[in-house]
């Protein structure tokens, strides 16, 4: 990855979701691109944010361990979504063939035009807090999973 910033190696987390296609071999072939040390389990959900007349969505957590910055993580990431035909002129929340977003980073906190780590969204969607929270309990984000309620998570199987 050529022009991107090098460390030590941090643990991080993304969250995978897909609704077009075969949203299962999305998951896996994004998850197969990625520096993946551990998967959780597959949720079927239903859609959050502007767009909710869509079809439900796979989703899934992976931990990675990288030596990337966040600019140079989130670089990966887009490119991975962009060769697994991801379509980023489409509107903001709507269907989509992969989405991978940036969720931690080992301790960073960022806040930036492109990126914010942890991801502001982490404390309020159940579809990233229960596979977060099946990688790692650890985390402290328990309190955050149980105020949720509402938005439907349903186990579905592996990744």
């Amino acid at each position: 990855m050529e022009g991107t910033e090098r460390g030590l190696t941090q643990t991080g987390y993304l969250g995978l979701g897909s609704n077009v296609g075969d949203r299962l071999a999305n998951l896996r072939a994004a998850a197969a691109r990625l520096p993946v040390v551990a998967r959780s389990s597959v949720y079927e959900t239903e859609p959050q944010g502007e767009v909710l007349d869509q079809p439900d969505f796979l989703n899934a957590v992976v931990a990675i361990e990288t030596e990337l910055d966040p600019d140079g993580l989130l670089r990966l990431v887009k490119g991975v979504e962009a060769e697994l035909g991801r379509d980023f002129g489409q509107v903001r929340h709507g269907p989509r063939v992969i989405d991978i977003d940036v969720l931690l980073l080992g301790d960073i906190r960022l806040e930036t035009a492109r990126l914010t780590l942890p991801h502001r969204e982490v404390t309020t969607r159940r579809f990233v807090l229960v596979p977060l929270l099946e990688l790692d309990p650890s985390l402290p984000y328990r309190d955050a999973l149980d105020r949720l309620e509402g938005q439907r998570v349903q186990r579905v199987g592996v990744l």
